[in-house]
């Protein structure tokens, strides 16, 4: 096994904090995996990794060599796509939001395999805030303001975002004309978690230019979209929620649409990938590929 893989072993194993997710990863036996670090670490006479029966961190040997091989690694592979043009291979481990990857992602990944029948795709669904470095993605698909200073993030579109309740909240608790109907008709929302620290988000509404924020009180809180949707569907609660998500339950008669004067900010949708990462060739691609979806007509698709 030349340096290039044992880089690229101890790399993996350092990122998933484990021999068994690393082996899984990069589709080789854990035994060659530990064999693999136990010559590298004879060779450079040092104890890169430290084991418990729990998890593997790195010595600060280890931490050094890391930071070392990623840099080498990143260029490497630069090196390759510059002299040695081909398509890319290998495995590409993704996250992606999963309404957009079941509305708009997946719809489209048959073209994508067929320029890129050499890659192995993982995919992964999920609103929560995921650490890629050590869950082992290369890259993640999100709406929202991106917060993690420690992602690059790349703005693919802005979607237009509606606020709605249910007919029989609704009913229950009349119709709101203006902001301050909200107070005085004793409204309540759906708050929205996407952490186990977040804290929820107020209402924002577009008025005369300018974007003013109103906290309304919440008997319910969740952590994932379908869920958001469902409370409110079911007369929990105020949302607000991209048009495209809404259209369906809006055209049904399961959502009505309050204040459409007053429109909340669009939301933005990114794809993440760790800043201290040199782009290797599958990420491109796909990053790549994912920005010309968007830009191709998602954006309609998703205005209604």
């Amino acid at each position: 096994m030349d340096r290039f893989e044992e880089m690229r072993n101890f790399v993996r194993i350092v990122e998933r904090s484990s021999f068994t997710k690393a082996a899984t990863d990069l589709q080789i036996p854990r035994a060659t995996m530990t064999n693999t670090i136990q010559r590298l670490e004879e060779r450079l006479g040092t104890r890169l990794l430290n084991r418990t029966t729990r998890q593997v961190r790195p010595t600060l040997d280890g931490e050094a060599y890391y930071k070392r091989c990623i840099r080498i690694l990143g260029e490497l592979e630069e090196a390759d796509g510059l002299f040695r043009p081909c398509a890319p291979k290998g495995l590409l481990r993704v996250n992606l939001q999963g309404t957009l990857a079941r509305m708009f992602v997946i719809p489209a990944l048959p073209g994508f395999m067929d320029e890129y029948p050499d890659l192995t795709l993982v995919v992964a669904d999920g609103d929560r805030y995921v650490d890629l470095v050590h869950e082992g993605y290369d890259c993640v698909l999100r709406s929202g303001e991106l917060v993690d200073s420690s992602m690059i993030g790349r703005r693919l579109a802005t979607m237009p975002e509606v606020t709605v309740a249910s007919p029989g909240y609704l009913e229950k608790y009349g119709m709101p004309e203006q902001i301050e109907d909200f107070e005085r008709q004793g409204h309540r929302v759906v708050s929205f978690l996407s952490g186990a620290d977040a804290k929820p988000m107020p209402l924002d509404f577009t008025i005369n230019g300018l974007v003013r924020q109103v906290e309304i009180p919440a008997n319910i809180s969740v952590t994932g979209a379908d869920l958001y949707m469902a409370a409110a569907i079911a007369g929990l609660g105020i949302i607000q929620v991209p048009h495209y998500r809404a259209v369906a339950d809006l055209k049904a008669g399961r959502l009505v649409e309050i204040l459409p004067q007053y429109p909340p900010e669009p939301m933005p949708v990114s794809v993440l990938y760790p800043q201290n990462r040199q782009l290797s060739p599958r990420v491109r691609v796909f990053t790549d590929w994912l920005g010309q979806l968007f830009a191709n007509g998602v954006e309609g698709l998703m205005a209604g």
